[in-house]
């Protein structure tokens, strides 16, 4: 069996050189470590406050911008149901008015009607009622018509004014 050479002690002591690592003789001193640590910490610490206090102003202006629009476009509805209810209210009320005045002008018929003094006379006398009664009621609808227009337009304006607002902030 052959055998393998053997090494010399200086051999040994080159290759036990080469393995261990080159230590420091002396250890840094506590103060140096801490210092080491706390410098980059506080940085990161004065960092992360920085981009948190810019968070939170950003989140508040966003908010106060939210809860105007919605206060604004809570305005604009009740400025829209409020239009709607006095739109409503003078159709109603004109609505009832034609009504009477239909009602007073048929009383007004039969009246005259029972005084009629022969059949050719009541045919004249429901002529001119039918005509006065299809002229009326031709200018009751178109005024009924004009205040319903008059009313859709009237609710519709606050939102659609809202909504332009609305657009032009956001854009």
């Amino acid at each position: 069996m052959a055998s393998a050479p053997k090494k010399t002690a200086a051999a040994h002591a080159d290759a036990d050189a080469k393995v261990e690592p080159d230590l420091p003789n002396e250890f840094p001193d506590a103060s140096e470590v801490v210092e080491a640590i706390v410098e980059p910490a506080l940085e990161m610490q004065e960092t992360v406050r920085n981009v948190t206090e810019k968070g939170v102003v950003e989140s508040r202006a966003a908010f106060v911008k939210a809860k105007v629009s919605a206060k604004d476009a809570s305005n604009a509805f009740e400025l829209s149901f409020a239009a709607a209810k006095d739109g409503v209210l003078a159709f109603n009320a004109k609505a009832f008015a034609a009504v009477r005045a239909n009602t007073e002008a048929n009383l007004d018929f039969v009246k005259a009607s029972l005084t009629a003094k022969s059949v050719s006379d009541f045919v004249a006398l429901q002529s001119e009622f039918a005509r006065k009664q299809t002229d009326a009621v031709v200018v009751q609808f178109q005024e009924l018509a004009e205040l319903a227009k008059n009313t859709v337009v009237e609710t519709l304006q606050p939102i659609k004014d809202q909504v332009t607002k609305s657009f032009k902030i956001a854009v």
